[in-house]
């Protein structure tokens, strides 16, 4: 089916800057909505950022002015830059491919794809 690889992930200081990286590969007929999920110990998975193959995007509060989220629709590869990060962005970061159109058993469906995550951790 899709692959998700994330990659970027890492130790930063607070008020420094990641860049996340993900890149889909596989039976891909078409990517719709690409993004960003995290979730921190103890918490549900949240939205980070979202785009659509269109350029559109969406950021949750948090992020909102400190992460730019990008795609390579050519590439199928989304990418988060994350600035100014606080030791309240820690979490595991998961990369999302949502309403894919892929051939399951020869068939065309459309199915929501997560990466592995890839930990961030903002600390002195």
């Amino acid at each position: 089916q899709v692959q998700l690889v994330e990659s970027g992930g890492g130790l930063v200081q607070p008020g420094g800057s990641l860049r996340l990286s993900c890149a889909a590969s596989g039976s891909i007929l078409k990517m719709n909505v690409m993004g960003w999920y995290r979730q921190a110990p103890g918490k549900e998975r949240e939205l980070v950022a979202v785009i659509t193959a269109g350029g559109d995007t969406n950021y949750a509060d948090s992020a909102k002015g400190r992460f730019t989220i990008s795609r390579d629709n050519n590439k199928y590869t989304v990418d988060l830059q994350m600035n100014s990060l606080k030791p309240e962005d820690t979490a595991v970061y998961y990369c999302n491919a949502d309403n894919v159109l892929t051939r399951v058993a020869g068939l065309p469906r459309y199915l929501k794809f997560w990466g592995q995550g890839t930990l961030v951790t903002v600390s002195s």
